[in-house]
């Protein structure tokens, strides 16, 4: 690198955050634009599927004063919208699904790939680090796409 900062891209007006269950990348993606942005970027997340929510997740989020507790999981068929400047992708199969949408466009797909934190093993401080690994990878890549507020 040559030490030259780069400037955030154009911030797209509606972003979806997609992965496979929505029940933890893509609700922290959401939740974090959301808080960072307001009503500047219309966000919404949703998976390819719907799963359990995951308490990990509510934990991670309240260590940086975000309230996830009542979100209710949703999947693609579920979205009201169905227009997006931009679509992120948090998992392989979610670009995949992306790139193939017929009934939900974009503007633009941009590929963040985050690691699945339910694979790490350990005490729960352990497996709490890995959610926190995820959240704040997740923080990073929204200022540098976004900007700051």
């Amino acid at each position: 690198m040559d030490g030259t900062k780069t400037e955030p891209q154009t911030r797209p007006a509606s972003v979806l955050y997609l992965c496979n269950h929505n029940i933890i990348r893509s609700p922290m993606a959401e939740a974090m634009t959301h808080n960072l942005f307001g009503r500047e970027i219309f966000t919404t997340s949703a998976g390819v599927r719907t799963g359990t929510p995951d308490p990990f997740v509510g934990v991670v989020m309240a260590e940086k004063d975000i309230d996830v507790r009542n979100r209710e999981p949703k999947a693609l068929e579920d979205l009201e919208d169905t227009y997006f400047d931009l679509i992120v992708t948090l998992s392989p199969t979610a670009h995949h699904v992306a790139l193939l949408m017929e009934h939900v466009e974009a503007g633009e797909v941009d590929y963040w790939p985050a690691a699945d934190p339910t694979v790490v093993q350990g005490s729960r401080e352990q497996m709490l680090d890995a959610y926190r690994d995820v959240r704040d990878g997740l923080l990073k890549r929204i200022e540098q796409r976004f900007g700051n507020r």
